[in-house]
């Protein structure tokens, strides 16, 4: 998988002679195979210690194998098209519900897997890569609808919150609110771990998300939502790993310096929803606003409620 500036200039004939894929190879088995099985082979070991990224897929099962921090193998994000040989081709003869049903996210993990070894810097890329697990989480939570855990949450946050999730309606709302507050809560704590220590050399682990977040409320849903038992039950442990690998991909000076670091949660809520549900952001009307015009808006309130009510 070449990148586009390993090609001349003007042609996508060939890439340059004796470069490395800048993005890693796909090494493609039949639909019988394992594709871990055939991801531990010595043949893709080989393949992983000249490109460093090889994504194994037998058309059903796609596995990333990549390197982590320290240049060791490790195995990144899979994608699971369907539960058995059997079971693909089923689903393959009728294409169209088949992508109905998967195209969306197949689409993004694969983006994700060819976006893996580019660099995160800008707000905009961060909140993509967030918002594009975090719709992954959200189809996890809807095939798990009946689960007891859901029902505990959903009390837990319906308390927290005051409010209700009645409906059709009320079921979305809750489902984004609760990855919204996933998400965003793991977010704040890498924000407010970077500004812990802004030289730190260390990786963020976002198990220890809930010690830094230092607003009551926000603590209090963010525990209520990330109990390690309620998270596997909900098959999310597995996403939110994915989520701490991004965040500790992010080259954190450039990103900072793109904003104050002091606002860069609330700064960054409006990207993220932008990216995970545009229509909800334009629903609750979720636009930053810069804090020298709030300010000014207070003061105005405050000088007319004196001078004038």
């Amino acid at each position: 998988m070449f990148a586009a500036n390993q090609f001349p200039k003007h042609s996508e004939a060939e890439p340059f002679e004796s470069l490395n894929p800048e993005r890693g190879v796909v090494e493609v088995k039949g639909t019988g195979d394992d594709a871990w099985v055939i991801a531990e082979s010595e043949q893709v070991q080989r393949y992983w210690q000249r490109y460093r990224q090889v994504l194994v897929t037998n058309y059903r099962d796609f596995v990333l194998i990549g390197e982590d921090g320290n240049g060791n193998r490790v195995e990144l994000e899979s994608y699971r098209l369907a539960e058995s040989e059997a079971d693909f081709w089923a689903k393959a003869a009728k294409p169209h519900q088949f992508a109905e049903e998967q195209g969306d996210r197949f689409l993004e993990y694969l983006k994700r897997v060819m976006l893996y070894a580019a660099p995160i810097v800008t707000p905009a890329d961060v909140a993509w890569f967030l918002a594009s697990i975090a719709r992954d989480a959200k189809s996890r939570i809807e095939r798990h609808t009946a689960l007891p855990t859901l029902t505990t949450i959903r009390t837990a946050l319906e308390e927290a919150l005051g409010v209700k999730f009645e409906g059709e309606k009320g079921d979305r709302f809750f489902r984004s609110t609760l990855i919204q507050t996933l998400f965003y809560g793991v977010f704040s704590a890498w924000v407010l771990w970077h500004k812990e220590s802004p030289n730190r050399q260390d990786k963020f682990d976002w198990r220890t998300a809930a010690y830094y977040l230092r607003v009551p409320m926000i603590q209090a849903l963010f525990y209520q939502v990330s109990d390690p038992r309620k998270l596997m039950a909900l098959e999310l442990v597995e996403v939110l790993d994915w989520t701490g690998a991004v965040l500790n991909r992010v080259r954190r000076g450039e990103f900072f310096a793109r904003f104050e670091q002091a606002q860069a949660v609330q700064y960054f809520y409006e990207p993220f929803l932008q990216a995970f549900d545009p229509q909800l952001r334009k629903k609750l009307g979720v636009w930053y606003t810069l804090p020298e015009i709030v300010q000014y808006m207070v003061a105005r309130v405050d000088t007319v409620l004196r001078e004038e009510l």
